[in-house]
C-alpha cells in the first residue's frame, strides 16, 4: 500500500478506535452523572446499552501450535492458516486471534416505529487483538506477492510466504453496517453490507460454531460463501428473514453498480423448527464470484506500473450454484449437527477484465475467467455433537469434509491424482475443543483440529498435505 493509502486507512482505523473510546467515556460519563436514569435504562443484563443503542464486543485470543504452517499474519483474521496450506511448511508457535469467534466491537440500536415495527442498525468492525490491526486477508495476500511457498534449496537471499488466505474480510473499517425495520410478527428487512443465510445457516448448524481454529467450514469461507468466501458477507445486499409458528425463510439479493466480491447475487432459505429438531434448505447463485490470491514471482515481473504491487491481486472468476441442508436435534445435554452442499463452478457468463475493483480497495490485476473447462462440482458434508457437561462446561467434536470432480480435458479428463488441480480429490478435517465459561463474559476454551488433503485438492501441496493444530485461548464477551 502507499503512503497515501497507508494514511487514509490508519486515519480511518482511528476514527473508528476513537470513536469506541470516546463512546466508553461518554457512557461512563452518562452512567456516573445520572445514576437513577442509567439503572432505570440498562437492560436486565447490564449490557451497555443506553437509550436503545448498545455497544458490544469480542476479544478472543490464544496460543497455538501448528505441526505444518507458515509464518503468523498480523492481518489475516484467524493469524495462522489452521488448516493444511501449500505454503505450509515447518511447525509454528504463537499467538493466534479469533480462534473461538471472530474478535469485534460494534454498536446496535433499535428504535420503536408503528406498531411492533422498529427500526434498526448495526455496524461491526473486525480486529486482530495480537497484533491491534484491523483484520484484512487480503493484505495478508498482497504481503506474499512474488513470494515462493518455501526457500529450501534457494541460492540467493529469500523470503518465504507467511500465512495468507482469501476472506470477505479485507479491512474495511466496518466490516457489517446495516440498517432496516423488523417486526416480531412480519420479519426484518436490512439492507447494507451483512452476513447472507449460508453464513447465519454455517454458524447455527455447525457444532464448532464456525469458529476458525476447530472448524474446517468456519475457517474456511467456502460452504458459508456458496462457493468462494468473499462472498461471505456481501456489500449492497437487501435480506429478508423471518419465523412463521416454527416455520423459517429468508432472502437475499445482491445489486450490480458497485465494488464488490460479486456482480450480483441471491439467496433463498426455507426450513422448520419442531421439539427439538431443526432444519434447513438453502439456494445461492453469486455471478462473477472472486477467488483471489497472492500474485506470483513470474506475474510480478509483468505487473503494470499502475498497479501498485500492495494494492494488487490475482483472481479466478466463477459462476457459482449451491443447493444445501442443514439441520440440528437436540437430545437435552447433547445437541447432534449436521449438514451437506452442493457447489457447482462454472466460467462466468460476464467475464470480469484486469483492474476489476474488489472488496476493501484492492484491485484484480491478473484475472482468470476460464479456469472451468467443465464444471467444478465440490461436495461438502459434516457432522458433530456438542455435550454440555454442566451449564458452564461443554465438549465438542466435528468432522468435515469436501469431494471435489475430475473436471479437466485432455490428458486430465477423469484423473485422480495429485497432477493437476482439475483432478477429483478430498479434504478432511476432525477436530475437539472444550470451552469453559469461568463468568457469563469471560471464558477459556483449548481444542485440537487436524486436516489432510488429497489427490487433486493436494495439486501443489509438494511441502506437507497434513496438519495438526492444538490451540488454547481466552474470550471475554461484552
Amino acid at each position: 500500500m502507499n503512503d497515501v493509502n497507508t494514511k487514509r486507512c490508519r486515519g480511518g482505523a482511528d476514527d473508528w478506535r476513537a470513536l469506541v473510546r470516546g463512546g466508553f467515556i461518554a457512557w461512563a460519563l452518562l452512567a456516573v452523572a445520572g445514576n437513577s436514569q442509567a439503572q432505570v435504562m440498562a437492560p436486565a443484563d447490564d449490557s451497555l446499552t443506553m437509550k436503545g443503542i448498545t455497544l458490544y464486543g469480542i476479544v478472543d485470543i490464544g496460543l497455538q501450535y501448528e505441526s505444518h504452517g507458515a509464518q503468523f499474519s498480523d492481518y489475516f483474521p484467524a493469524g495462522s492458516a489452521d488448516i493444511v496450506q501449500k505454503n505450509s511448511n515447518g511447525s509454528q508457535v504463537g499467538a493466534t486471534p479469533s480462534n473461538l469467534s471472530q474478535s469485534r466491537v460494534g454498536l446496535q440500536g433499535i428504535e420503536p416505529l408503528i406498531g411492533d415495527w422498529s427500526g434498526v442498525f448495526k455496524i461491526e468492525t473486525f480486529f486482530n487483538p495480537q497484533s491491534g490491526e484491523i483484520s484484512d486477508a487480503l493484505k495478508s495476500l498482497t504481503q506474499n506477492n512474488g513470494r515462493p511457498a518455501s526457500c529450501a534449496g534457494a541460492t540467493t537471499p529469500c523470503t518465504p510466504q507467511s500465512t495468507n488466505l482469501d476472506s470477505s474480510i479485507a479491512g474495511q473499517v466496518f466490516e457489517q453496517s446495516i440498517i432496516g425495520i423488523a417486526s416480531p410478527t412480519f420479519g426484518s428487512f436490512t439492507f447494507g453490507r451483512q452476513n447472507t443465510l449460508l453464513a447465519d445457516g454455517i454458524a447455527k448448524y455447525d457444532a464448532q460454531g464456525a469458529s476458525q481454529a476447530f472448524s474446517l467450514i468456519g475457517l474456511s469461507g467456502t460452504t458459508a460463501g456458496g462457493g468462494d468466501t468473499q462472498d461471505r458477507r456481501l456489500d449492497s445486499s437487501l435480506k429478508y428473514i423471518a419465523n412463521y409458528s416454527g416455520f423459517h425463510v429468508g432472502a437475499l439479493y445482491k445489486f450490480n453498480g458497485s465494488s464488490g466480491s460479486a456482480s450480483t447475487a441471491e439467496q433463498a432459505q426455507v426450513g422448520y423448527e419442531y421439539a427439538g429438531a431443526s432444519i434447513d434448505g438453502y439456494y445461492s447463485h453469486v455471478n462473477d464470484a472472486v477467488s483471489a490470491s497472492a500474485i506470483s514471482a513470474a506475474d510480478m515481473l509483468l505487473l503494470p506500473a499502475s498497479f501498485a504491487p500492495d494494492k494488487s491481486l490475482a483472481a479466478t472468476i466463477s459462476d457459482n450454484t449451491a443447493f444445501a441442508v442443514m439441520a440440528n436435534y437436540s437430545l437435552g445435554a447433547p445437541k447432534l449437527f449436521a449438514g451437506y452442499e452442493h457447489i457447482k463452478y462454472s466460467n462466468p457468463t460476464d467475464p470480469l477484465q484486469a483492474g476489476f475493483d474488489d472488496i476493501g480497495g484492492y484491485k484484480l490485476a491478473f484475472v482468470s475467467n476460464t479456469a472451468f473447462p467443465n464444471d467444478k462440482i465440490l461436495q461438502v458434508y459434516w457432522a458433530g455433537v456438542k455435550y454440555a457437561v454442566t451449564s458452564s462446561f461443554d465438549l465438542t467434536a466435528a468432522y468435515y469434509g469436501y469431494s471435489q470432480n475430475a473436471y479437466g480435458t485432455g490428458a486430465n479428463a477423469g484423473c485422480s491424482s495429485t497432477k493437476s488441480g482439475t483432478c477429483s480429490g478430498t479434504e478432511s478435517a476432525a477436530s475437539f475443543s472444550a470451552d469453559y465459561r469461568f463468568t457469563k463474559r469471560f471464558d477459556a476454551y483449548a481444542g485440537i483440529m487436524w486436516t489432510q488433503v488429497k489427490n487433486g485438492l493436494a495439486n501443489g501441496f509438494d511441502l506437507n498435505t497434513s496438519t495438526v493444530d492444538p490451540t488454547i485461548g481466552l474470550r471475554w464477551r461484552f
